[in-house]
């Protein structure tokens, strides 16, 4: 059985490569596509205007993170987004926006905040 050590490691190291992928905008277009429901590589490919191995290689990112699964099927590759790893980086995210909302809220304040007089020089 892991230890604490390690299964905190284990999870560290899938939050860095969900953040990998989710970091392209090509990764990210084609999770938005493929939250509308399963597609082939070749439908995922056709709105890009990059070859169909650099469109796999994308899928592959995604494919360890976790953001997708693969079926094979002959030569026909279906995806379909996990959705398990987007949960987990949404938990991560939401630990730390009590914290940006504080200090938003903070520097608001300060900005909104009259102005108070200077002291001149004598």
């Amino acid at each position: 059985m892991p230890s604490s050590a390690q299964r905190k490691a284990t999870a560290e190291d899938s939050l860095d490569r969900v953040f990998h992928a989710l970091a392209d905008r090509t990764r990210r277009a084609l999770l938005a596509r493929l939250a509308q429901g399963p597609a082939r590589v070749t439908d995922l490919a056709a709105p890009f205007a990059m070859s169909l191995p650099a469109v796999s290689k994308h899928l592959k990112v995604l494919e360890s993170a976790a953001l997708i699964e693969r079926a094979v099927d002959g030569r026909v590759h279906r995806c379909a987004i996990a959705a398990a790893p987007l949960k987990d980086a949404g938990r991560w995210l939401e630990h730390y926006r009590g914290f940006w909302e504080e200090r938003l809220e903070a520097l608001a304040r300060f900005v909104e905040a009259p102005a108070k007089p200077k002291r001149g020089r004598r």
